[in-house]
């Protein structure tokens, strides 16, 4: 088992302070979700803990199997385990999606210890019908001229593919039709495992008919301020936030527009 634990987590961008103050621990076998409205800090956990520039830790700890993850580089924290799903992925021109993938596969390997091609064939082939991909997408550049739902399938198929300990999905559901939600959250489902672990950011409990998380966290003023299991997301949905902010005393539940 591995073991993502977060410790009063406080991050700042341009001065301003987003997080003040994130706990959570999340194991492999897990699958967790983050919810809460706009602007109360989600995206920003999502971003400090892959090591986005932008963004500054102040306090705090984030440590993978007791390793220091603040301490780096972003490559390395991929390396380690590390996966994020981005709501808005780039596209590369000139890289295809299959050298990509192959790519990032090899530099989790020792040299000369790289996948073999056909193995790389066969698998990414098999990936690719799992989630309903045209085969010729392994072949096109890297989300260039993607729709938003090819680049959502496509940020599950390096998943897939790349096998990390933790995947953070930030917003993985955002703008799917159903029919898009439902093939993602299989590739998701695929994956779950004693050797696999998952942090889910979404607005909605749809995602969540989908995927059944193990456990649901509330963010609100850059914290989380309520957990609990399925049942949370599906109040969430019936009732909104309010009968939180009530309970909690919570007047304003932001911490800002995140970057």
């Amino acid at each position: 088992m591995s073991t993502l634990e977060i410790k009063g987590l406080h991050v700042e961008i341009e001065g301003k302070e987003i997080l003040k103050g994130v706990d959570l621990t999340i194991n492999t076998n897990e699958i967790h979700a983050v919810m809460g409205p706009n602007g109360t800090g989600k995206s920003t956990l999502a971003s400090a803990i892959m090591g986005h520039p932008k963004y500054e830790v102040t306090a705090g700890t984030v440590t993978l199997d007791g390793e220091d993850v603040l301490e780096m580089e972003v490559d390395e924290r991929a390396k380690a385990g590390l996966f994020l799903a981005m709501q808005y992925p780039s596209e590369i021109s000139g890289v295809t999606n299959a050298d990509f993938l192959r790519s990032a596969i090899n530099s989790q390997r020792e040299e000369g210890d790289e996948v073999s091609l056909m193995k790389f064939i066969r698998e990414l082939d098999s990936k690719m019908e799992t989630l309903e991909m045209d085969q010729e997408m392994a072949q096109r550049y890297l989300n260039e001229g993607f729709s938003g739902g090819e680049k959502k399938r496509n940020e599950i198929l390096q998943l897939m593919m790349l096998k990390p300990k933790f995947a953070i999905l930030d917003e993985i559901d955002s703008g799917l039709d159903i029919d898009a939600l439902k093939v993602v959250s299989k590739g998701v489902n695929e994956m779950r495992g004693e050797n696999f672990g998952c942090l889910i950011i979404t607005h909605y409990q749809r995602l969540l008919n989908y995927i059944t998380p193990d456990k649901v966290h509330v963010m609100m003023q850059g914290r989380v301020v309520k957990s609990g299991g399925p049942e949370l997301a599906q109040k969430l949905e019936a009732q909104g936030y309010d009968w939180i902010k009530e309970e909690l005393g919570i007047e304003d539940e932001t911490v800002g527009q995140e970057a």
